[in-house]
């Protein structure tokens, strides 16, 4: 073996493990601490397993691969590997290189790691979600039940701190074998300036490093496999004309194509392009390697709200990151590394990645600690996850029927811990199982845990072959997905002709396999893509999928705003739009899997359409599904409501799934609280007057009693206030408004009936002058008076009184034109003073009528 760095500080390293203590290894990239120190573990523990936890799977097979070689053995005897499509270990195995998944099943199943001495969680400055929860269970190991177990944590870029003073640990760090690496940034911008392609960016920097003579190998780092294969285009004519081998290296390759690669990158060869994710950030050694181009960019994993499901959205990396991109230059000799962004870019980004747990999406996390019997809120992780994202875990776990009201795993829980995958689609492949069709099932969560199977998300999918053409609408985005691969099978030229892109058909076949292995599936079944494709267009029952796919999303269920429309309404509140892509044209009821926030065009007639999610991917139901499968979500609500169109209360009876009305019954007969409170609310905020026939005799009525109120009778006043107080009392079984006036009139028959003689007596409506009955008149904010024309009042010496004769009215002499020609309670001093002089006036005006000299 060649001696590297670390070699000289692992007596130090079993040294701190032999006092019973962890050891936090920060070593610089070169310093060989991924190999060296399993390999010395297996040295000098005699029995038991070694787990090394590995954030990759390319990275857990090399690093497998290479202490195998070191040994003089093949991987599968004393050291091995398990990552998600593959497990080369045997009986003989002690070392074995692990991924985050298959650690957290084995301390699912394995509470206390019997027969595990140690465990090393390498790169842990990655800071993945799984490895968080690892070193938290190891922790509450070592400390209870496990002081024993041998505990290491490795990283080149590690705040190692805190992580020794969770774990009471000791730090050791290692110096690289690093060379000095030149860094270059992109220049500022200037001007008018049009960023080109990310893809004619990597090529005009290849160029630059061939036309400068470089005399090794160019690693590129792009966030995606959709970014490497427009490089790749972009970087041909360069490698055409420089004789230059351009080869991809990215997790969704098979492992033969991965090696090909990295035994490629070995000195020797042609001079190669080796376009790469962040794969080849760490534990991947590329000795031939002497300059980096960084894109700066990564796909990194967030919890999508909408969904549910991790999602892996572009960002930038950050310093630490680019550290160990710049690092790939240096591991043999000085290089160079050309940065595809500004040194202002880069001062202004985070120095290290957030944590996974204070981002994603935690329900795995929650059911695997409930599994162990732990309390999310009290388990002591290294960084507390936020409490509303527990929350919102254990909510959605408990609709999933994972856990019950109490928070208890349930055995369905259990169950869904078994399988690779999310707690939504492992529920949604042991429902495809229930209803027969679990192998359609697998590959429907196959295509929707991996990467986007179409070549182009803008586009829909399928093809002449399937059993739905491309413009045709069906029940579901997914199932159209899951048959356009049913019918393209394993063929790339099928696959191309359904708009299906090869790599991630065949990524999501071999997830798929996975599934149905731990399922206990056998293959041949409808979705067994070795079958005809004849075989494949029989007809076949979609139910049970659709069933399965609504039982991973209940949370996500909607229902179209109007016939035909694009916008949807969803039960838990909000509102989305169906992209044009979407086959699902006809359906009222629908499951919604996967939306982009805030990305749907504007649109006519949709108020907030422009920034309404824009639903990529959804899947028709039948609402009578949410209360076979859900029964406990679904609620009763009766309401009654007033219609203003008859004024009438009518009662609605609703079965609800959340916001969403399932059932609907319109009821015009019945009585019960609600709907006199219904009737009450409406009478009252329309007004207690709307219910008087005659306001106008209504108001006289009330100034009347006023009236005589003032002169000390006890009588009840109609006003608003009492009429409310009436119609507060009134509105028990009355179910409209007519009928409400109609008791209304009554009950003030009987409440002023007892007090009308007084009334009459104090306050009459009308008063005899001369021979006709006039009309008393109440102001508000006069005393009563009477209209009459002078002539009536001749022989009279003083004028009519009310309140038993205590209140003289205000006398309105008026002239013929019934105008007033004078206003005055004292009728014997109007004759006395003011007549003759009027009389002279009238005589002149009105020839005709009599004008007596003397007239009272």
């Amino acid at each position: 073996m060649e001696p590297l760095p670390i070699d000289e500080h692992l007596p130090r390293i079993a040294a701190i493990l032999d006092r019973g203590r962890a050891a936090i290894v920060v070593a610089e990239p070169g310093a060989g601490k991924t190999t060296r120190v399993p390999r010395s573990l297996l040295e000098r523990i005699p029995s038991g397993e070694i787990l090394v936890l590995e954030p990759r799977r390319l990275a857990a097979r090399l690093a497998a691969a290479r202490v195998a070689e070191e040994l003089g053995e093949r991987v599968g005897e004393r050291v091995g590997y398990a990552v998600r499509f593959d497990d080369r270990s045997g009986p003989r195995t002690r070392l074995r290189f692990v991924t985050e998944g298959i650690l957290t099943r084995r301390l699912i199943s394995d509470a206390r790691l019997e027969g595990v001495a140690a465990v090393v969680l390498d790169e842990f400055h990655e800071r993945h979600l799984h490895g968080d929860l690892a070193l938290a269970v190891l922790r509450r190991l070592v400390l209870t039940t496990r002081p024993d177990l041998a505990l290491v944590v490795m990283s080149a870029t590690l705040d190692a701190d805190p992580i020794a003073r969770f774990l009471d640990g000791e730090v050791v760090r290692v110096a690289g074998r690093r060379f000095e690496v030149a860094i270059e940034y992109r220049d500022p911008p200037s001007g008018k300036f049009v960023e080109p392609a990310l893809a004619e960016q990597v090529a005009a920097a290849a160029r630059r490093l061939v036309s400068e003579e470089l005399d090794g190998d160019v690693l590129v780092f792009l966030p995606g496999a959709a970014e490497i294969r427009r490089a790749t285009e972009a970087c041909a004519g360069l490698a055409k004309s420089a004789d230059l081998d351009v080869r991809p290296l990215h997790g969704e390759m098979p492992a033969e194509e991965q090696d090909r690669t990295i035994r490629a990158g070995h000195p020797g060869a042609r001079r190669k392009i080796i376009l790469s994710t962040n794969v080849a950030e760490t534990s991947i050694t590329l000795p031939n390697v002497v300059a980096v181009i960084d894109s700066g960019l990564a796909r990194v994993a967030r919890h999508s709200p909408w969904s549910g499901l991790p999602s892996l959205e572009t960002e930038r990396v950050s310093q630490a990151s680019a550290t160990q991109r710049a690092g790939r230059a240096g591991r043999t000799r000085d290089g160079r590394c050309l940065r595809l962004y500004t040194r202002h870019d880069f001062d202004g980004r985070p120095a290290h990645d957030t944590p996974e747990i204070a981002r994603a999406d935690l329900a795995e996390t929650v059911l695997t600690l409930r599994a162990r019997g732990e309390d999310p809120t009290r388990f002591h992780f290294l960084e507390a996850p936020p409490a509303s994202a527990l929350g919102a875990a254990g909510e959605l776990l408990e609709r999933l029927g994972a856990l019950d009201a109490q928070g208890t795993i349930t055995e369905r829980g259990r169950q869904m811990l078994s399988l690779p995958l999310h707690p939504r689609l492992a529920r949604l492949v042991l429902e495809a199982r229930a209803r027969g069709d679990g192998l359609r099932g697998c590959l429907a969560a196959a295509l929707l845990g991996e990467r986007d199977v179409r070549t182009s998300s803008r586009n829909p999918i399928g093809g002449s072959e399937g059993r739905r053409a491309r413009d045709d609408s069906g029940p579901s985005d997914l199932l159209a997905r899951v048959e356009a691969l049913e019918a393209a099978g394993d063929n790339p030229g099928r696959q191309r002709a359904h708009g299906i892109d090869s790599g991630a058909a065949s990524s999501a076949l071999r997830a798929r396999d996975q599934i149905a292995r731990a399922l206990g599936i056998a293959r041949g079944g409808r979705s067994d893509v070795r079958k005809p494709v004849d075989d494949l267009r029989k007809p076949v029952d979609d139910r049970p999928l659709l069933l399965a796919t609504l039982a991973g999303f209940p949370d996500r269920v909607a229902r179209r705003r109007a016939a035909h429309a694009p916008e949807v309404v969803l039960a838990a509140g909000g509102a989305a739009r169906l992209a044009e892509t979407s086959v699902v044209r006809e359906a009222e009821w629908m499951v919604l899997l996967e939306v982009d926030a805030g990305r749907a065009p504007a649109g006519k007639g949709f108020a907030g359409s422009a920034s309404a999610p824009l639903v990529r991917t959804a899947s028709a139901i039948e609402p009578e599904w949410l209360i076979d499968l859900f029964p406990e979500q679904v609620s009763e609500r009766r309401t009654a409501r007033f219609v203003s169109a008859g004024e009438r209360v009518e009662r609605v009876e609703e079965l609800c799934f959340g916001a969403l009305v399932l059932d609907r019954t319109q009821r015009m007969d019945a009585t019960g609280p609600d709907v006199d409170e219904a009737l009450r609310a409406a009478a009252l905020s329309a007004g207690a007057l709307r219910f008087v026939d005659d306001r106008e005799a209504h108001a006289l009525l009330c100034a009347r009693i006023k009236f005589a109120r003032s002169l000390g009778a006890e009588l009840p006043l109609p006003d608003e206030d009492f009429l409310c107080a009436r119609i507060n009392l009134l509105c028990n079984c009355i179910k409209s408004f007519a009928e409400l006036a109609d008791a209304l009139r009554e009950d003030l028959r009987a409440q002023l009936a007892p007090g009308k003689p007084l009334l009459d007596r104090l306050a009459p409506e009308r008063v005899r002058i001369g021979g006709r009955q006039a009309r008393v008149e109440y102001p508000i904010d006069a005393p009563p008076f009477v209209a009459s024309r002078i002539q009536d009042f001749f022989g009279m010496r003083e004028g009519p009184r009310i309140g038993d004769g205590r209140v003289p009215l205000v006398l309105h002499l008026l002239a013929p034109n019934q105008r007033a020609v004078q206003v005055t309670s004292d009728l014997a001093g109007f004759w006395q003073r003011h007549y003759p002089t009027l009389r002279n006036q009238l005589m002149r005006r009105y020839p005709k009528h009599a004008w007596p000299e003397k007239p009272g």
